[in-house]
């Protein structure tokens, strides 16, 4: 069981979802089979409208073995182990979890393949996972091996003591060196794979906010460094594209260069958290990929590169 404090007022599902890291379909499942609990009373109607302060008692579902399943014929470089967290270079191109859309082995595959034992917070299907990245970034991912390290890494992701440091590939620099997106994103109501930003408040746009910052720029291309402060869908991309600026390869969202990628050029640089035992402030590092590396090996100098994407630099650029 996970018990959590509500902090504003709001509909539970959309409480839910934010915290869980589910859509809001998935939440109404968990409402529905009876998991969900208000102040030790069952509570059955998504729409429900919690107060400040309110205790939220989530009944977690068993990590069942999944219906169908595939062999995950790739492997995930571990940037770090221990008892209550795990956390990941997770390769481009390789899905996070399972849907009834994916039909092939998915980095939850990889982890239950592997033998390890997950925090159930999230169901079967996306059993450990904290938080996400799309199928094209790559990248640093941060996965809980039980329910109570799941739980302190959630709440990390809503104090915002939980950060995250991105690398995009652009095919233009940020005209001004530092800029930042506060727009709240929601679904293209004209194409269902794209998020937009609105400046309207309504319950299917979601709070969000991005920094840049211009870290190396040449005739090709542009290397920029994001900070998240939210983990909103393809938050990255929509919000450089509201800039007029597209990641290398991400044609959804306007990358129209001559050179074709497999995949999006962006790249879960750093992370770092508070760790659930310790309470250590921890900064884990994954390496860029070679087609990634390869790009910004054409364009600037290794001691460019070096300088550029350093700790110490990105953490004084940010302000951290």
């Amino acid at each position: 069981m996970l018990k959590i404090s509500s902090l504003c007022e709001e509909r539970l599902d959309i409480f839910l979802s934010d915290i869980l890291k589910q859509s809001r379909s998935q939440v109404a499942k968990l409402i529905k089979e009876n998991c969900i609990y208000i102040n030790e009373k069952l509570e059955n109607k998504s729409s429900k409208k919690i107060k400040q302060k309110d205790e939220i008692s989530i009944f977690l579902p068993l990590v069942k073995e999944a219906k169908e399943s595939y062999t995950p014929e790739f492997d995930i470089e571990i940037l770090y182990e221990d008892d209550d967290v795990l956390v990941l270079n997770k390769a481009p191109n390789v899905v996070v979890h399972g849907a009834s859309s994916v039909k092939e082995a998915t980095l939850v595959d990889w982890l239950l393949h592997k033998g390890y034992v997950l925090s159930n917070l999230n169901g079967e299907h996306r059993a450990g996972l904290v938080h996400r990245l799309d199928k094209g970034t790559s990248g640093a991912i941060i996965i809980a091996k039980n329910n109570q390290a799941h739980q302190f890494l959630a709440n990390q992701l809503l104090d915002k003591s939980m950060g995250r440091f991105y690398l995009a590939l652009s095919d233009l620099p940020l005209k001004n060196d530092k800029m930042s997106n506060e727009k709240a994103i929601m679904r293209c109501p004209n194409n269902r794979l794209k998020k937009i930003t609105t400046n309207t408040k309504n319950h299917l746009a979601k709070n969000a906010k991005t920094d840049f910052i211009n870290l190396l720029s040449a005739k090709n291309c542009s290397l920029i460094a994001a900070k998240l402060y939210t983990g909103r869908t393809h938050q990255i991309r929509v919000h450089l594209a509201d800039f007029n600026r597209y990641i290398l390869g991400d044609e959804l969202y306007g990358y129209k260069g001559k050179i074709k990628y497999n995949r999006v050029m962006l790249h879960a640089y750093l992370i770092y958290f508070i760790h659930p035992r310790t309470k250590e402030l921890m900064f884990i590092k994954a390496p860029m990929f070679d087609d990634f590396y390869q790009i910004l090996k054409e364009n600037f100098t290794q001691g460019e590169i070096d300088e550029k994407t350093s700790l110490d630099y990105l953490k004084f650029c940010f302000g951290f």
